[in-house]
Order: structure tokens, then C-alpha cells, then sequence
């Protein structure tokens, strides 16, 4: 994976991807100067999750969507918007659930976890199936990480039974779609493998 990481990006699309890594290092800068350190924290998890597609070497189309939809999730947490727009919430929860779904399966696919549709040896129901369950499983600990954040770190997280169901079920449906949209997403397109060890001479 270090080796796709270093790979320098080929053509406009893998340039954008980087240049959305850019924007959520440029977004650390921003919030030093006018937010508090937890809010700098919580962009520095946002721009850890920005790098993971560039190991992974998952398709541009893919980088890009997941790296502004974590942008998008992390600022309007900053900006308040989910208070200040009925159902933003759910509409984050939808596109970065599916999304990071289609990532996990992507990871546990270059750790030979699973199989890899672009050999032929997952079907398209195996695959559906795997992201939908990535989806549901990561739904389901971003909810209890937002009940430990509020319990522990900060009482402003807010956390509500009903709060709670509709992101899961909002998290679910993006899994869902993503899970639909599987073979595409997952298609290899810049993942270098680890070179095999080379044979001692005699």
C-alpha cells in the first residue's frame, strides 16, 4: 500500500483526489486559527480519512466523492449547519455511509479479507451483500461513538433516540445504493501489490 501511496497521481481525475487531500490540510490551518482544539481534532480524523482511498488505490470517481463528503460532514459540524438545515444530517449520513462502505470493502479486499470482483470471484450478490453489512456495522459505531463523544467528551454532541434511528436508517440506504453500485466502485484502478520477496542466490 506504501508503494500506491507514492505513486504519483496520472491525469486530471487522480490530481482532483489529491487536491481534495489538499483542501483538508488547508482546513486543519483554517480551523487553528479560529476554533478550538477539539474542532481541529475532529478535522485532523477527517483529513486521516481523506488519505485512506490514496493507500487503498480506489478509483478517482470514488477518492473524489468520499474526500469531499468527509469535508462536507466534518465543516458542517464546525458551521453548525446540521442545527441551522432540516434533514442535513441525514443527507450526510446517506452519502458518507454508502460511501465508506464501499471503502471498508475496498481495504478488506487488499488485505485478501475478501474476495475481489475484478477477478471473478465475487458475485455481484456477495459484494451487495458485504457493503450493505459494512454499511450497517459502520452506522452502527459512528452512532455509539457520537453517544461516548457526548458522554465523555462533550455534552453539545447531540444524541436522541430518534437522531439515532434516522441516521441509521439514512446510513443504511446509502449502504444499500452503494452496495448496488459495488462492482463499480470497487473496480481496481491504481493499487500497486506488494512486491513478492526476492529469492536468495545461492
Amino acid at each position: 500500500m506504501i508503494e500506491t501511496f507514492r505513486r504519483l497521481p496520472r491525469g486530471p481525475a487522480e490530481v482532483a483526489a489529491d487536491g481534495v487531500r489538499v483542501l483538508g490540510l488547508l482546513s486543519i490551518v483554517v480551523a487553528l486559527i479560529g476554533w478550538s482544539p477539539l474542532d481541529v481534532a475532529v478535522l485532523a480524523l477527517g483529513l486521516l480519512g481523506l488519505v485512506i482511498p490514496r493507500f487503498l488505490g480506489t478509483r478517482p470517481a470514488l477518492d473524489i466523492a468520499f474526500g469531499i463528503t468527509v469535508l462536507v460532514a466534518t465543516w458542517s459540524g464546525l458551521l453548525n449547519l446540521y442545527e441551522a438545515i432540516a434533514f442535513w444530517d441525514i443527507l450526510v449520513h446517506f452519502a458518507l455511509n454508502g460511501l465508506f462502505a464501499a471503502v471498508l470493502y475496498i481495504l478488506a479486499m487488499r488485505c485478501d479479507v475478501i474476495p475481489d470482483p475484478g477477478d471473478g470471484r465475487a458475485s455481484f450478490r456477495t459484494v451487495f451483500t458485504l457493503i450493505t453489512a459494512f454499511g450497517l456495522a459502520s452506522g452502527a459505531v459512528w452512532e455509539l461513538s457520537e453517544w461516548v463523544g457526548h458522554t465523555i467528551v462533550d455534552e453539545t454532541i447531540f444524541v436522541g433516540y430518534n437522531d439515532t434511528i434516522g441516521d441509521i436508517a439514512a446510513g443504511a440506504l446509502g449502504s444499500l445504493l452503494a452496495g448496488l453500485a459495488g462492482h463499480y466502485l470497487t473496480a481496481e484502478s491504481r493499487f500497486i501489490p506488494a512486491r513478492p520477496p526476492a529469492s536468495a542466490s545461492i
